[in-house]
């Protein structure tokens, strides 16, 4: 199972969307917080239509506690693939195992500068014309763990 982790997400339909893309996809979501909604706006539960019940999630209380758990494989065997737009290497330069973990910023800001310099190793990009900051969030989402199920052999999906 990919797992896809926004850190600190700030807006409520990307969150939403990006929660119906994991059940359609079957994802689990990683919440870190602080967020910029509550889980129970409305505009969060409407983007995610009547998905919700088909998406695992769990929440983190802050970055520091999903990093660690991860480090010590609480939070899954998988490896990290760091999103930003700072690194140097294409997400479609990486191979993606089935329990990774895909690891996004705020839509405002992206990753904390320290999560970066921390996992520089692990960064990737996903290319745009220069000038441009980023794609939508969930745009960003959907083409990152399309392109890890597409290495994988699309894994339970038809």
């Amino acid at each position: 199972m990919v797992n896809i982790v926004l850190v600190e997400p700030e807006i409520p339909q990307n969150a939403g969307n990006i929660a119906r893309t994991c059940a359609c996809i079957g994802a689990r979501l990683h919440l870190v917080e602080p967020m910029g909604f509550r889980p129970t706006e409305r505009n969060l539960k409407r983007a995610g239509c009547d998905y919700w019940s088909q998406v695992d999630i769990v929440r983190w209380p802050c970055a520091e506690a999903f990093f660690e758990a991860q480090r010590s494989g609480e939070a899954g065997p998988g490896a990290l693939h760091l999103f930003t737009g700072q690194a140097r290497r294409s997400f479609s330069q990486v191979t993606y195992g089935p329990d990774d973990f895909l690891v996004f910023g705020r839509e405002s800001s992206g990753l904390a500068q320290y999560i970066i310099d921390t996992h520089e190793g692990s960064c990737v990009r996903i290319p745009m014309r220069e000038g441009l900051r980023s794609l939508n969030l969930s745009n960003a989402v959907a083409v990152a763990a399309y392109e890890a199920l597409r290495q994988q052999g699309w894994p339970g999906l038809i």
